[in-house]
């Protein structure tokens, strides 16, 4: 394989929207870290006036979050960094490939708290409030967090924290979806 080959990591919405070239896709684990609706979204899944929420990782010693891994020419980079610009930054990390049992070097984005995006944990009702009410360039933020959900059913990932706010997300839509009572 070309030196000029490099494994992304994706855990969001690069599992299930991917909007760029690649050689080869596989199943991937990275360790120690798991997957939060921390990160607000001022560009994609809502607005600078009324953020939504989309997934970063943080540091979990012992957790393994699933997503995917491709394998990418290094040019894909400009459009990535393009597209998570909103306060995500690369880092460079082991990946777990599942069905080949090896593991490789790869890149992975993530907000850390320190970004100015960053919206840090809050009450499950509450974020899922937020989910439900946003909506930005890329469509409702509700539509990003249960195509997440559906990714990771897909991958075989129950990934506790989100499929809670796709439980309290799908309650809230379909009180809202409901006819007023008369």
């Amino acid at each position: 394989m070309s030196d000029s080959l490099h494994w992304i990591f994706g855990y969001g919405s690069l599992i299930y929207k991917v909007d760029f070239p690649f050689e080869e896709r596989e199943v991937a684990t990275l360790r120690d870290w798991e997957r939060r609706f921390w990160q607000g979204s001022h560009d994609h899944r809502g607005t600078p006036e009324a953020p939504g929420r989309v997934v970063t990782l943080v540091r979990s010693p012992g957790s393994l979050c699933r997503g995917i891994a491709y394998r990418v020419q290094h040019e894909v980079f400009t459009h990535l960094d393009h597209r998570e610009k909103n306060g995500y930054e690369r880092h460079r990390t082991r990946l777990y490939l599942d069905h080949r049992e090896e593991t490789v070097s790869g890149t992975f984005y993530i907000a850390a708290a320190d970004n100015p995006a960053f919206l840090g944990d809050d009450d499950a009702d509450a974020i899922a409030a937020q989910i439900t009410a946003s909506q930005g360039p890329s469509g409702p933020n509700a539509d990003y967090l249960l195509l997440l959900a559906q990714a990771l059913r897909e991958l075989g990932d129950h990934d506790p924290h989100v499929l809670d706010l796709e439980a309290r997300v799908r309650q809230l839509l379909a009180r809202d979806a409901a006819p007023p009572h008369t």
